[in-house]
């Protein structure tokens, strides 16, 4: 495996990063490592700076050019997002729509849907949430019961949606129904697109122990759907949900790896600065032993995403790189979270205000971080897959 970035990758980065420093707005640049999208404001203004972004031609960036994407490659558009976590930008607001709509609308969506809805993808003037997860779908996705009824010109749904990130202040959804109810339990289920403003939708935020209300139920009551607004075929909408899970776990995973380095040099500058018996904490031999402990399981998830970049690259098919990478992932983000804790003592637990280290980001981070084993694959899933797809055990 080659580390080295060619003279071109090189001086893409460089483009990226001259622009950066000309162009991210000072308030956007806030020295913290994790960015809310749960208050509509702040939701507002990292739609404003996607457009920013998207003006100087850095939203889509692997998108084909006559999608209206920069046509760049999966190494460029990774060197794109190390750029941003150098600086703490935000990424682009838009993530499930950029990194998996509007991919799979490309893959399997007609034009009328390909011309209306990836332009307002790319510059965030609407911004859509992800509605496939129910209260007995979360793992076991096929499980899934909200019903699609056909009426005509259009289709009538009606169930439940939970963990929808992103729907209080979503525009459209891309959602799954199930239009067969006597098909197999992958067989009968349906892509629709929907306009969240359409009567009959409610939705619920659900607070989590951070205080924020990122995630929400969705209650869907006899809403009304056209049928154009099929993505795929009717019945066949199961291979339409594979593509959009393919292309999240691609690009993500490379995303939370950045993160999670990120968080990983500032709690080496906390345990610098911070004072702990008559001393800094970073001279502390057990921290130090639980720094370095943690910086190795970083740079190991950092090789493993560069090999599946590498399988990639050469048009290999991913492997198990993606459970084995959140598995590893999820364990180290409680690491560094309760290190942190260990670190700063009681003042890991404030908030807000002048004693808030780091403007309260750990705090935050602590509480988040209880989730990383849950969310995006559960530990005990990902275990299974690995279990019996790799080491070939029996199924559980």
């Amino acid at each position: 495996m080659d580390f080295e970035f060619t003279p071109k990758e090189q001086a893409f980065r460089q483009e990226v990063r001259a622009w950066l420093q000309a162009h991210l707005p000072r308030d956007l640049q806030l020295g913290s490592f994790a960015f809310s999208r749960a208050d509509r404001e702040h939701v507002d203004r990292l739609r404003a700076w996607q457009r920013t972004l998207y003006e100087g031609g850095w939203v889509g960036l692997n998108w084909p050019v006559k999608y209206g994407g920069r046509g760049a490659s999966i190494v460029e558009q990774i060197i794109f997002y190390e750029e941003l976590a150098r600086v703490q930008a935000p990424p682009p607001v838009n993530r499930g729509g950029l990194s998996m709509l509007g991919p799979t609308l490309m893959a399997h969506g007609t034009e009328a849907q390909v011309q209306r809805f990836l332009p307002k993808i790319l510059t965030a003037e609407e911004i859509w949430c992800q509605g496939f997860s129910e209260p007995n779908a979360g793992s076991d996705l096929a499980n899934l019961q909200c019903r699609a009824v056909r009426d005509g010109d259009d289709f009538i749904l009606t169930g439940q949606k939970v963990w929808t990130s992103l729907a209080h202040v979503a525009d459209w959804g891309f959602f799954l129904a199930r239009t067969d109810p006597a098909a197999p339990k992958h067989k009968g289920i349906t892509f629709f697109l929907l306009d969240m403003r359409t009567p009959g939708i409610t939705v619920t935020p659900l607070r989590q122990m951070t205080g924020e209300a990122e995630f929400n139920e969705v209650f869907l009551e006899n809403v009304r759907v056209p049928a154009a607004n099929v993505a795929g075929e009717v019945n066949r909408g199961w291979e339409v949900a594979m593509t959009t899970l393919a292309y999240e776990r691609d690009v993500l995973t490379f995303i939370r790896n950045i993160s999670l380095r990120m968080a990983v040099e500032r709690l080496v500058e906390l345990a610098k600065k911070t004072k702990r018996n008559g001393g800094r904490a970073a001279d502390d031999p057990l921290v130090r032993q639980k720094i370095v402990s943690i910086l190795i399981g970083e740079k190991c998830l950092q090789l493993g995403g560069y090999r599946s970049l590498t399988r990639l690259i050469q048009g290999k098919a991913p492997g198990p790189e993606g459970s084995t990478s959140k598995l590893a992932w999820s364990q180290v983000d409680q690491e560094l979270a309760e290190l942190a804790t260990e670190i700063l003592g009681p003042a890991s637990q404030i908030a807000e205000g002048a004693w808030a280290p780091d403007e309260g980001q750990w705090a935050y981070n602590c509480l988040l971080a209880r989730a990383s084993t849950i969310r995006a694959g559960t530990s005990e899933i990902l275990k299974n897959i690995l279990g019996e797809r790799v080491l070939g055990l029996p199924k559980d």
